[in-house]
């Protein structure tokens, strides 16, 4: 699925963001700083879900974390246990309808679901269920999930989870509510992020690290591929809910989606950006004046590959950050209109300068073509492309929102038909081997499947087989 939400956007979409708190007597509250913390991973909707230990209680909207939970809206969410999701969907329509969390009243009791990542049998599934006369509210992989729990012949709720989850193929980083407990779960490959933290005698789960910092809480630990937490007035236990299979972290949560200021994976998100930047310099170093990043994610990198090349590092590029989902343009069509509401040169730091622009990573190329053109507007006499990945020639299915293959210009062109579409001097790609190298992946733990198209799950390499046989 396709969408260009912004003007100027090029970029994979963050997936998801979940978090949760149990324990503490403004778990609305700090559900919804989580999210705020946690807005980078869906900018479409988002979800809190409190309970009191009679009922839950739902609140879900579209649009922004600061604009769904005024203080009316957190005050109708009372209780010491709250989830919560912030969506940017990769698997079903934008309504919100398919706003998380989901609420369910089945057989099981009243549940609550949020889901970061993509079943990847999900369609499958829902046509087996439906063929059993399950009837789907949404369009969301999520709630497939939702059915297979309800209609698990198993007597115990985490039971009947383990059993729903040992049906189902792909990326999930999971939470579940119910009145009394909180159930937090990761995949048995691992390739969406998911950790455990404390806030005093409350416990709590993010997508990331970054929104702990924001309510005072203290990083405990991951939560391990494959390993479901029940958390209860009883305390955290941890049950391992299916065998373990091969580690499949998704590497482009340190080149691109994941804040630097997280620790995923268990490394923190800024160190791999640097060394991104500092390997990047290594392998494709340049005559050049200056390092100018493309703003924000560009910044880590390039802050890197400048240490390491010994070139003055400089904020050549101004990023507006408010710019909104709507825009109004003149009548009189403005070159490159989108890219410029959202960056602007500083034509008096550029002018007569031969640069290197370091950006994460190139999609489509349309925005790098415009950013380059741009900065020989802005008088730069050179510039040398340099990438913090290798070129993507493959769409994700694990919960990112990607183009198709043929819209992934790298899957079609050289690296020299790139340097020629975007306009550069030259342009450099780190190599997969130096990615590896600077998220210290000595084991093959993290999936590099949009660089190398070959995937980890069964069911989705086969369709990609029979396509190239088709």
């Amino acid at each position: 699925m396709i969408r260009n939400s912004q003007p100027g956007d090029d970029h994979f979409h963050d997936e998801c963001g979940v978090f949760a708190v149990f324990g503490h007597e403004e778990a609305a509250k700090l559900a919804y700083l989580g999210l705020y913390a946690l807005q980078h991973r869906g900018q479409e909707s988002a979800g809190i879900v409190a309970t009191d230990g009679a009922g839950l209680r739902v609140e879900k909207g579209m649009g922004l974390v600061q604009d769904i939970f005024t203080p009316d809206v957190i005050a109708r969410l009372p209780g010491a246990a709250a989830i919560g999701h912030t969506r940017y969907s990769t698997a079903g329509d934008t309504s919100l309808t398919n706003a998380q969390p989901l609420v369910s009243d089945c057989n099981k009791g009243k549940l609550s679901l949020a889901h970061n990542g993509n079943l990847t049998n999900a369609g499958e599934l829902r046509r087996s269920l439906e063929h059993k006369g399950s009837i789907f509210q949404t369009t969301s992989d999520t709630e497939v999930i939702v059915h297979l729990v309800a209609r698990s012949k198993v007597g115990n709720l985490a039971g009947a989870i383990a059993d729903a989850l040992g049906q189902v193929e792909g990326a999930y980083s999971l939470l579940i509510l119910t009145r009394d407990e909180i159930f937090a779960i990761r995949d048995p490959r691992g390739f969406r992020p998911l950790c455990l933290g404390r806030r005093g005698g409350a416990w709590v789960v993010a997508s990331e690290t970054c929104a702990f910092d924001l309510i005072d809480a203290e990083y405990e630990r991951e939560i391990e591929p494959g390993e479901m937490l029940r958390i209860s007035k009883s305390g955290v236990e941890s049950i391992r809910f299916a065998p373990e299979k091969p580690h499949q972290y998704c590497i482009f949560e340190h080149v691109y989606f994941s804040r630097p200021d997280s620790i995923v994976f268990g490394r923190p998100v800024n160190l791999s950006r640097e060394r991104l930047g500092r390997l990047l310099a290594r392998e494709h170093p340049a005559a050049a004046d200056m390092v100018v990043p493309v703003p924000d994610s560009g910044v880590p990198s390039a802050i890197g590959y400048a240490s390491e090349s010994g070139l003055p590092f400089r904020m050549g590029l101004i990023r507006n950050h408010y710019v909104g989902r709507t825009f109004i343009e003149p009548e009189q069509a403005i070159r490159d209109f989108g890219v410029r509401l959202k960056l602007n040169p500083v034509r008096r730091l550029l002018e007569g300068k031969r640069v290197v622009l370091v950006d994460d990573s190139i999609v489509r190329g349309t925005t790098s073509r415009k950013i380059v053109r741009m900065m020989r507007d802005a008088g730069v006499v050179e510039v040398h492309m340099r990438i913090s990945c290798p070129p993507t020639i493959s769409p994700c299915h694990y919960g990112v929102d990607t183009p198709t293959k043929s819209e992934l210009i790298a899957a079609r062109n050289s690296i020299e038909g790139i340097r020629e579409f975007i306009g550069a001097d030259s342009l450099g790609y780190l190599s997969l081997e130096n990615l590896r190298a600077a998220v210290e992946d000595r084991e093959g733990k993290f999936c590099t499947a949009c660089y190398t198209g070959m995937y980890p799950t069964e069911l989705v390499q086969l369709e990609v087989e029979a396509h190239r046989v088709c």
